[in-house]
């Protein structure tokens, strides 16, 4: 006798494979640990992005097989889910769905049972909390606390448990109450898979600021070395040929080379010098125009002279005022000390 299949499981496994077939990028996520109210409100979220359904593993499998893909693929993405979930979506790559399901990760108090994630630290603090008997509840598990300055205080840093240690008693309420919420709930991704190949939460984690700033130093660096070493491409040829008619207009000036671009700078260089010798030259050997342009220059240099004076001046003139008036205060005293 064939035994009979639930007509639920068929719509299940129907619309699984649907979902398996439909998306560019297929996930299994684990939901272990999240309240079901807040299941709701992050479905609901992300509904625009991706699909979401919780089913059995074993009809997650039977959808795959008959989508006519490797189980392999699948228990690799598999791999650390207690409650899994298979996500599909057409609009989001791996990282774009990694960094949405990032987004409903919250942290929440341990509760006895649950599995420290990595190692419990309290740190050296003023807690801000008012003496009572929180200091004894502190120190029952193990966190150093005392009145100080009327306030409790962790007297050291600690590390109250170790990554894989189990939660007991009242220790995951005590760093609650501190501000230390270990657990973290949400959407948690296992893994992806995408054009056929599979990826890992761990190469999906990607700080893209950071990532940014890296490409944007690293890019930086090679124009610095193609520039040094005259390598020339679309991108360097501009730097190289600035750089170069630079270095030219310098050599050629040295050289006093006359060309356009140098005659601005040669007269200009020859005209200083000019002045510069009839400075040297006693009144009677200059003419009108020689004794107009240095009285030019000599009025423009006393002007700027000036101006730094009283620049100077102006900023000292506050501090001779107050001593003038310690002056005035001064014998307004004696004055009165003699009569």
């Amino acid at each position: 006798m064939i035994p009979k299949v639930a007509p639920w499981k068929k719509d299940t496994v129907s619309s699984l494979l649907d979902k398996v077939n439909s998306g560019t990028t297929i996930a299994i996520i684990d939901i272990h640990g999240v309240p079901a109210d807040s299941m709701i409100n992050m479905r609901a979220d992300l509904r625009d992005k991706m699909a979401i359904q919780v089913a059995k593993k074993r009809l997650m499998k039977l959808a795959w097989e008959n989508a006519g893909r490797e189980l392999s693929e699948l228990d690799s993405l598999f791999a650390g889910a207690v409650q899994p979930a298979l996500v599909s979506t057409k609009s989001l790559n791996s990282f774009e769905l990694f960094t949405e399901l990032k987004k409903t990760e919250a942290g929440r108090a341990a509760k006895p049972g649950d599995v420290a994630p990595h190692d419990i630290i309290v740190e050296k603090m003023d807690t801000g909390m008012p003496p009572g008997p929180i200091v004894g509840e502190l120190n029952s598990v193990g966190i150093p606390a005392k009145i100080m300055k009327g306030s409790v205080q962790i007297q050291k840093q600690v590390t109250v448990l170790k990554a894989g240690d189990v939660f007991e008693g009242d220790m995951g309420m005590m760093l609650g109450k501190i501000g230390i919420n270990p657990i973290v709930t949400g959407l948690r991704l296992c893994g992806t898979l995408e054009s056929g190949v599979i990826f890992t939460p761990e190469t999906l984690d990607i700080d893209f600021e950071q990532f940014e700033s890296d490409l944007i130093g690293y890019a930086a660096g090679a124009f610095n070395l193609a520039c040094n070493i005259t390598w020339i491409t679309s991108q360097t040829m501009p730097t190289l040929l600035a750089k170069a008619s630079r270095e030219a207009l310098a050599v050629a000036l040295e050289a006093a080379i006359t060309t356009a671009d140098t005659l601005p700078h040669l007269i200009a260089r020859a005209h200083a010098s000019a002045l510069g010798v009839a400075g040297t030259l006693d009144a009677d050997a200059l003419d009108d125009d020689l004794s107009a342009m240095l009285g030019a220059a000599a009025s423009a240099v006393a002007s700027a002279a000036s101006t730094v004076v009283e620049e100077e001046e102006s900023s000292d003139s506050p501090a001779e005022e107050e001593e003038e008036e310690e002056e005035e205060a001064a014998f307004g005293g004696l004055g009165d000390l003699f009569g």
